[in-house]
């Protein structure tokens, strides 16, 4: 019973230990997806949106809103959770077109954060944004994470095909083990605090 105790720990160290490697390895470009992120959300925030993009957005929120209202918290959980790993998923694996695509979904989910920063700001005041923290701590890093090993797929195509396929698995043993849990804690937390809003 301890040896096999002891096998299964010593299983998620070695796992972890090469998720964390390949995520150093990684580092590069995680930073340059989240330098891209930051920059098109202050954008977002500071710089008013062209009227045609503006409505898009605005159209695009209430849409989220109203396909969410009346869900239960375990639905809305499931919701949150569904929809950011899809998103994770794809600027991940999308990431082997020349990295391109990662760069975009950074970019894009940005601009929309820093938009409905400033919305929310506009008509709750500043302390509105401490909302955005508790699932952000846990989202975001999934996020950026999963844009930058995207990037580094499409980097290692360009570069070294023979290392597409060690570093595609080593990629989704970082989806699996790191990126699914932080993504699911963001939609717990996410989805309660939601709730909670709702129902107050």
């Amino acid at each position: 019973m301890k040896n096999k105790r002891k096998r299964k720990e010593s299983f998620l160290l070695n796992n972890y230990r090469k998720c964390w490697n390949y995520i150093k390895s990684s580092g590069r470009f995680i930073w340059i997806i989240v330098a891209v992120f930051f920059a098109f959300a202050l954008a977002g925030f500071f710089v008013p949106a062209p009227s045609v993009f503006h409505d898009m957005i605005i159209k695009y929120v209430e849409k989220l809103a109203s396909q969410i209202s009346g869900f239960s918290p375990a639905s809305l959980i499931a919701f949150i959770f569904f929809n950011n790993a899809k998103s994770s998923l794809f600027g991940w694996v999308f990431g082997i077109i020349l990295g391109i695509f990662p760069v975009f979904v950074s970019a894009s989910n940005g601009y929309l954060l820093g938009f409905v920063s400033r919305l929310s700001v506009d008509k709750g005041g500043i302390l509105v944004l401490w909302k955005l923290l508790p699932h952000g701590i846990f989202e975001l890093p999934a996020v950026f994470i999963s844009l930058g090993m995207g990037m580094k797929l499409g980097s290692v195509l360009l570069k070294d095909k023979d290392k597409v396929k060690e570093n595609f698995l080593g990629a989704l043993r970082v989806f699996v083990s790191v990126v699914i849990p932080l993504l699911i804690i963001a939609a717990i937390i996410e989805g309660t605090l939601i709730s909670l809003s709702v129902s107050s």
